[in-house]
C-alpha cells in the first residue's frame, strides 16, 4: 500500500535529500583540502613533483652502445615516451584507464561506479593511471584499511598536482619508468622488455605489450614464468580490451590471441650475463672516484651508484667480449678434461705434498666454515658437518648442477678446477676490449685479470732483450753460444737450469734464442745488461706488482697481473708507447651531465726502434718457436708476434699476443701453485693459454664489422731502423768486422 506524499512533503524530503548531498559534498571538499594542507600527513614539495625520486639503475655501456650490464637495487632504467611502442601505451590506457585523456587525474565517474561494476562482477581498480604514478613515486600501498583511506586520499592531491605540471605523455613515460614488473628485480617497461623479451620498449608487438601489461596488476599472479596459464589469459583480456578501445580490430586481437607467449627470458643478475668480472672490477672503481672526487647532486646528497641511473661509458667492446668468453668457454672445456684424465687414478695426497694443507686453507676460507664458527660450533662439529653428504650446487663448463655430496669433497672438486683469465687491448688507445676475469663468476668470484697476480714465466724475458736491443743496440742476429753462463754479484751465484729436451745446442741467435725460450742465453743477456735497467723498464711499462732488480726476474720469477702483463706488451706494438689500459671513458648522470672523465697516462718506455725491433722478435716465438701451433694448428698466418710462459712446476701457463691492433694476454692455472699439469708438455702456455688466444683471434678476424685486420703488420718507426735484421746482411757485416781487426793486428 503506497502512501501519496503531499506536495510540501515531497518538497522537504528532496531539501533533506540535497542537504545530504551539499554536505557529502562539502565534507569530501574539506578532507580533501585538509590532505592537501597536509593535515593527514605530509605531502610531497613542490620539488619532490618536478623531481619525482625512484631508486633507478646505472647502466655500464660498452664501446658499440650496448648495455653491458646494471648496477641496481631495483633493476629499473628509464626511457622517454619516443622510446616506448604505441603497442604499450595502447594497452596501458585500455586496460587501466580508458579515459586517461579526458580526466585531469581523478575520474570520479570511474570512482562513483566501481561498486556496481564490482557487484556484477566486472572486477576493476577505481584508480586512475595519475593515481597509480602517485602511489608508486610517494608512498608504498598500505593493508591497513584506515591508513590506506588517508594513502587515497593523498593519491588524490598527487594526483592533481602532477596532471598540472605534467604532460599526458609525460605521466605515461613516468608510469611505465616506475611500475613494478614482478620477479627478478624488474622495475620499469625497459627492463621488463629485457626481461621477458629480450628486446626494447619500442620493439614491442601488440601480444608482447599485452602479456606485460597484464602483468601490472598482479605481478605474481600473472607471471609468464610461475603461472604461463595465467599469463595467457590476461594477455588475451587486455587484447580484447584493446580491440573494444579501437586499438586493434576484433580480428587483429583474436590473431595475436592465437599466438604463444614467445618468451625470450633473460633475468638480470650481478652473477649473469657478459663482463660479469668486468664489472664487479669496474663498480669498484666507480664508487671510488664518486668518493674521492666528491661528486654530489644538485641537492648536496652523494650519488648512489646503485639508485641514481648513471651512465657509465666503457671501452670494452660487446662483440669482442662475447668472442672472449665463448674461446674461453670452448677450450677450457677440453682443457679441464685433459687436466681430469692426467690425474684420474692417482692419490692427490701423495701426488700433491701440501695438498691436506690446501684442503684445510679452503675449507676455513668458505662460507659454510664461517657460517658454523658464527653459531659456536666447535672444530670438531664442522668437521662432522663438512663430512656429512648435503645438497650442493656446482659449477661444471655443461652447466651448474645439483648434486649431493660431502662439503669436503665439494672443495676438493673445486681446487681441482684450472682457471683461467684473458684481457685484450687496443696498444694505439690503450682502450680495453674484452676483460674475462675468470671461469664463473656466481661460483668464483676473484677476478684474475687485475685483482689476481701469478708468477709471469717466460712472458719476462722480452723485457731483458729489449734493453740489450735498446741500450746495447744488440740484433736479433747476434749468435751466442748456449751454454750455462753464471751471474756473480747479486748474493749468490746464480746460473738457471735448462730442460735437456728443449735445449737448442751450439751457436744460436738471440732471436732463435727467444723464440724457444731458451734459458741460458737469456741469462748471458741479462748477465750483459744488469738487472737495475731491466727492473726499470718493467716499470715503465706499467707493471705495478713488486719487481726486484736481482738477476732471476730475466726468466720471469716475479708475480704480475694479466692486466700490467697485457699493458706492457703493448708498447711494443705501439712504438716503444706505453699508454696506460683503459676501460672507463666517463660517468654522465642520468640527464646525461658529465660528472667523470678518464684521462690515461702515457710513457715513452723505449724508443720506436727497440719497439719494433721486439716485434720482430716476438713474431719470431710465433714463426719458429714455441708459439708455432698458431701457424699449424690454428691457421693464423697473419702477422703476429707473442710469447708463451710457464712456470716452475708447470703451475702457471701464460701466452700474450701481440698484432698491430690488439694485443692479448691469457692466463691458465689452479687456485693454488701446488696443483698443477705433473707434465710440461700439458702445462706450458702453449698448451694451456695459446689455443684460447687463438680461438679468439679467429673470432675477430672473421667479424669484419670489427675492423681489426690480417693484412696489417706493424709500422717502421718514422726514423728507420739502425739495428739490422736480416742475418745474411748481419753475419757478413760481423765477418767484415773481423778482417779489419785481423789486418790491423787486433
Amino acid at each position: 500500500m503506497f502512501v501519496k506524499l503531499t506536495q510540501h512533503e515531497i518538497k522537504r524530503y528532496n531539501w533533506m535529500i540535497w542537504k545530504v548531498a551539499i554536505a557529502f559534498l562539502l565534507f569530501i571538499a574539506l578532507v580533501f583540502t585538509l590532505t592537501a594542507f597536509g593535515v593527514f600527513g605530509s605531502l610531497p614539495s613542490f620539488r619532490d613533483l618536478e623531481n619525482p625520486k625512484s631508486n633507478q639503475a646505472s647502466e655500464i655501456i660498452s664501446s658499440d652502445k650496448k648495455m653491458l650490464g646494471k648496477y641496481f637495487v631495483q633493476n629499473r632504467s628509464s626511457v622517454t615516451y619516443n622510446q616506448i611502442s604505441p603497442n604499450v601505451i595502447n594497452a596501458l590506457i585500455a586496460t587501466e584507464d580508458n579515459r586517461f585523456l579526458k580526466h585531469s587525474g581523478i575520474d570520479f565517474g570511474r570512482t562513483f561506479t566501481i561498486i556496481f561494476y564490482n557487484l556484477i562482477g566486472k572486477k576493476q581498480g577505481g584508480s586512475t593511471i595519475t593515481q597509480q604514478l602517485a602511489l608508486n613515486l610517494f608512498s608504498e600501498r598500505s593493508r591497513n584499511f584506515t591508513t590506506r583511506i588517508r594513502q587515497k586520499l593523498q593519491e588524490w592531491v598527487i594526483a592533481v598536482q602532477l596532471e598540472r605540471r605534467y604532460t599526458k605523455e609525460e605521466i605515461l613515460t613516468m608510469y611505465l619508468n616506475t611500475v613494478d614488473f614482478g620477479a627478478y628485480n624488474t622495475f620499469g617497461i625497459s627492463s621488463a622488455a629485457a626481461t621477458y623479451f629480450n628486446t626494447t620498449p619500442d620493439k614491442l608487438t601488440p601480444d608482447q605489450a599485452a602479456l606485460l601489461i597484464g602483468m601490472i596488476n598482479g605481478p605474481g599472479i600473472y607471471s609468464p614464468i610461475r603461472h604461463p596459464d595465467n599469463a595467457v589469459k590476461r594477455r588475451n583480456f587486455v587484447l580484447r580490451r584493446m580491440a573494444e578501445e579501437n586499438f586493434l580490430s576484433d580480428g587483429q586481437a583474436e590473431e595475436f590471441k592465437a599466438k604463444p607467449m614467445g618468451l625470450n627470458f633473460h633475468p638480470t643478475d650481478h652473477n649473469e650475463g657478459l663482463a660479469t668480472y668486468f664489472r664487479s672490477v669496474l663498480k669498484k672503481d666507480v664508487q671510488k672516484i664518486l668518493n674521492e672526487q666528491d661528486l654530489h647532486k644538485s641537492d648536496g646528497t652523494p650519488y648512489d651508484l646503485d639508485r641514481d641511473g648513471l651512465k657509465i661509458y666503457t671501452t670494452v667492446n660487446y662483440t669482442m667480449q662475447q668472442y672472449a668468453e665463448a674461446a674461453q668457454k670452448e677450450y677450457m672445456k677440453q682443457l679441464q678434461v685433459q687436466f681430469n684424465q692426467h690425474w684420474r687414478g692417482r692419490s692427490l695426497w701423495k701426488g700433491i705434498p701440501d695438498f691436506k694443507a690446501r684442503l684445510n686453507e679452503g675449507m676455513k676460507r668458505s662460507d659454510r666454515y664461517r657460517a658454523l664458527s658464527q653459531q659456536g660450533k666447535s672444530e670438531e662439529e664442522i668437521l662432522e658437518d663438512f663430512n656429512t653428504p648435503a645438497q650442493m650446487n656446482l659449477f661444471t663448463w655443461h652447466g651448474d648442477i645439483d648434486t649431493t655430496m660431502k662439503p669436503i669433497d665439494s672443495i676438493v672438486y673445486s681446487k681441482l678446477l684450472l682457471r683461467n683469465a684473458m684481457m685484450s687491448m687496443d696498444p694505439n688507445t690503450g682502450f680495453v676490449k674484452a676483460w674475462v676475469g675468470g671461469i664463473d663468476y656466481e661460483h668464483f668470484k676473484y677476478d684474475q685479470v687485475k685483482m689476481g697476480t701469478r708468477q709471469v714465466g717466460s712472458t719476462a724475458k722480452p723485457f731483458t732483450y729489449a734493453v740489450a736491443i735498446e741500450q746495447a743496440a744488440f740484433s736479433p742476429c747476434m749468435q751466442v753460444n748456449n751454454v750455462p753462463d753464471t751471474i756473480y754479484g747479486y748474493g749468490k751465484p746464480w746460473c738457471p737450469r735448462s730442460n735437456p729436451s728443449e735445449t737448442v745446442q751450439g751457436m744460436i741467435t738471440l732471436r732463435k734464442a727467444l723464440a724457444r725460450s731458451q734459458n741460458w742465453v737469456t741469462a748471458h743477456v741479462m748477465k750483459e745488461v744488469g738487472p737495475e735497467p731491466v727492473m726499470q723498464l718493467i716499470k715503465k711499462m706499467g707493471v705495478t706488482s713488486k719487481v726486484d732488480p736481482y738477476p732471476t726476474i730475466c726468466l720471469g720469477v716475479f708475480d704480475a697481473s694479466v692486466f700490467d702483463m697485457t699493458g706492457a706488451y703493448s708498447a711494443f706494438a705501439n712504438e716503444g708507447l706505453w699508454t696506460e689500459p683503459t676501460y672507463l671513458l666517463r660517468i654522465e648522470d642520468k640527464n646525461g651531465n658529465l660528472l667523470y672523465e678518464h684521462k690515461p697516462r702515457v710513457v715513452q718506455a723505449m724508443n720506436p726502434q727497440a719497439a719494433y725491433v721486439m716485434t720482430y722478435m716476438l713474431k719470431g716465438v710465433v714463426d719458429e718457436g714455441t708459439g708455432w701451433r698458431l701457424r699449424s694448428k690454428y691457421g693464423l698466418r697473419n702477422p703476429i708476434g707473442g710469447k708463451t710462459g710457464t712456470t716452475q712446476n708447470n703451475s702457471d701457463g701464460w701466452f700474450i699476443g701481440i698484432t698491430p691492433q690488439l694485443v692479448t694476454g691469457v692466463w691458465t692455472g689452479c687456485e693454488d701453485r701446488s696443483i698443477h699439469f705433473r707434465s710440461t708438455n700439458l702445462g706450458e702456455g702453449a698448451n694451456t693459454a695459446l689455443p684460447i688466444f687463438a680461438l679468439y683471434m679467429k673470432k675477430v678476424y672473421a667479424d669484419a664489422s670489427l675492423g681489426i685486420k690480417q693484412n696489417v703488420d706493424f709500422a717502421q718507426p718514422k726514423g728507420g731502423v739502425g739495428i739490422t735484421l736480416d742475418c745474411n746482411a748481419y753475419n757478413q757485416q760481423q765477418q767484415g768486422t773481423a778482417e779489419v781487426d785481423n789486418k790491423l793486428g787486433f
